[in-house]
């Protein structure tokens, strides 16, 4: 019960705030000389994270199945941003299990989301929402997306800072990056399942507490990421990824 809980926390605040929740569910666990979640929790936890947002965009995802004109044109651009990522995932797989195995190197991957985000100061934001988007901007920050492929390097950090390249306002580019975030979620999760699934494993009580646990702590973390980035951007979370970085790097 206490690892599903902890799992839960570290998955539901860290799969949504810029600092990489592969990165945090690989070295924690390493630190702590223990083996990391089991492939029952690892997929009840993406589906907690995976309701949180959900249950945040519910507007917006209500838009997308009733299929109006809005939500038509927020589904496209979410497939599009969506199809980088799936292309590179599925031709590396097995390169990327392995740095899971590798905890110095995804410690330095933290490390280059942590210079990557400190850089955003240097970007001139717009005011650019998901309205404005088209085609080649989803492409673009969903290449960005598959650059969280790589344990350590952070999703949402990676596809917030190309939305300020496209000239987005931060609250808005944070909020496309959790939008676009949905079926990188969905799949990874439907992956574990079936994987689950094939292995004849179960779920237990202790896990369904971890999956809770990560819906609520992801909810909160989406609400506050969103309002922190709209004060102070970035920094604050790429210091974060430099300190936990290094120490990781330490202690590994």
């Amino acid at each position: 019960m206490f690892d599903a809980i902890l799992w839960g926390l570290i998955q539901g605040l860290t799969e949504f705030l810029p600092i990489s929740s592969s990165g945090h569910l690989v070295l924690i666990p390493a630190v702590l000389g223990r083996s990391g979640p089991d492939l029952a929790t690892s997929a009840m936890l993406h589906l907690g994270t995976l309701v949180a947002v959900l249950i945040y965009f519910r507007v917006e995802v209500l838009s997308m199945a009733r299929f109006d004109r809005p939500g038509r044109r927020l589904l496209t651009l979410i497939v599009v941003g969506t199809i980088p990522a799936a292309v590179l995932g599925l031709a590396f797989e097995s390169t990327l299990d392995r740095l899971t195995q590798r905890p110095a190197v995804v410690a330095g991957m933290l490390l280059v989301t942590g210079v990557v985000l400190i850089g955003t100061r240097l970007l001139r934001t717009g005011d650019r929402t998901v309205g404005d988007l088209g085609a080649g901007d989803a492409v673009i920050v969903g290449s960005a997306q598959a650059l969280a492929l790589v344990p350590g390097i952070s999703r949402s950090g990676m596809t917030i800072t190309a939305g300020l390249a496209r000239g987005m306002d931060t609250v808005a580019a944070a909020r496309w990056a959790f939008l676009l975030g949905i079926p990188a979620i969905a799949g990874a999760g439907a992956l574990e399942t079936l994987k689950l699934v094939k292995d004849g494993g179960g779920v237990s009580a202790a896990t369904l507490v971890g999956m809770l646990v990560a819906a609520v702590s992801g909810y909160a973390a989406i609400a506050g990421l969103l309002r922190v980035v709209g004060r102070w951007g970035l920094a604050p979370f790429g210091l974060y990824c430099l300190v936990a970085g290094t120490a990781f790097l330490l202690l590994v």
